[in-house]
């Protein structure tokens, strides 16, 4: 997974204490604190935590999916990525594993047209993701990613090819990043404000989507506000309940890795440990040691 997927997680059934949780990294974390905040993961909802290295997820997605495929299991994997993860490496190893492999997995790109600040143009000289899918021999779709209907119903047919076939699906999911890559990130310092303004102004997928349900009669105003001030109120709660829960024990950051600690790790917790008793004011004080 990549951590612009949240709303998967939430179709899911993740709750919004347990992205809380995970962005305090309090006790009931369930990677105990040691993640970057928004790097969710949940074993019960078969949901790989997120990784900040760029398509390293990809190879993964696809071993998983060999591994049902192996178990005769009626399911796929799917995995995230964006157009900037298309120039690693990982990328063409994933894909050519699963082309020769016949692993069940789709391979979702969201192509909004920059790696931070590199545009595509300055990425590749192919027509966009998709042909790279089928350079490997990979039946790939191109669709607007701003358009809710068409990647849903690109999704579902992926899915039933993946999995009815054995055989890996791209799907290439044309958008647009309106927001800047970071806090950290000024975009207007490479692209143009009316660059944004347009995209923001004509081709948002959210209003689109809103419009068509009001025009449906499936939505109102009334219906959007209730459910906004709803939200709010679970989120601060959440974020309240989040905030006052304990952080995980120091020696969490030693475990989970070998059954049985080396040496190594056992010195280094010693060393740890003796420095928070020489300086105990410049370590947190609602970790529990």
């Amino acid at each position: 997974m990549q951590y612009r997927e949240p709303g998967v997680l939430l179709w899911r059934g993740f709750t919004l204490q347990e992205f809380a949780n995970q962005c305090f990294g309090n006790k009931a974390d369930y990677g105990k604190g040691r993640q970057m905040p928004i790097h969710y993961g949940s074993n019960k909802l078969n949901y790989f935590t997120v990784s900040s290295t760029i398509a390293t997820q990809l190879p993964h997605a696809v071993g998983a999916a060999y591994s049902l495929k192996m178990d005769k299991r009626d399911a796929c994997t799917v995995t995230y990525f964006g157009d900037g993860g298309t120039s690693e490496g990982d990328f063409h190893a994933a894909l050519n594993f699963a082309a020769v492999m016949e692993a069940p997995v789709i391979f979702l790109c969201r192509n909004n047209g920059w790696a931070i600040s590199t545009p595509i143009s300055e990425q590749f000289r192919s027509d966009g993701v998709v042909v790279k899918g089928q350079a490997y021999g990979i039946r790939s779709i191109r669709v607007d990613g701003n358009d809710t209907l068409a990647v849903y119903n690109a999704v579902r047919a992926a899915r039933e090819m993946a999995i009815n076939e054995h055989r890996p699906i791209l799907i290439e999911a044309l958008t647009y990043r309106v927001g800047h890559h970071s806090t950290s990130d000024d975009s207007t310092k490479y692209r143009s404000v009316d660059e944004i303004e347009h995209w923001r102004m004509t081709r948002d997928p959210v209003d689109r989507f809103r419009k068509w349900v009001v025009n449906s009669g499936l939505w109102s105003n009334e219906d959007e506000s209730e459910l906004r001030s709803d939200v709010r109120k679970k989120i601060l709660h959440a974020i309240q309940v989040a905030e006052k829960l304990e952080k995980p024990p120091l020696a969490d950051l030693f475990t989970d890795v070998y059954d049985r600690l080396p040496e190594n790790l056992c010195e280094q917790e010693r060393l740890v440990r003796d420095t928070i008793k020489k300086h105990p004011q410049d370590y947190p004080s609602d970790v529990p040691v």
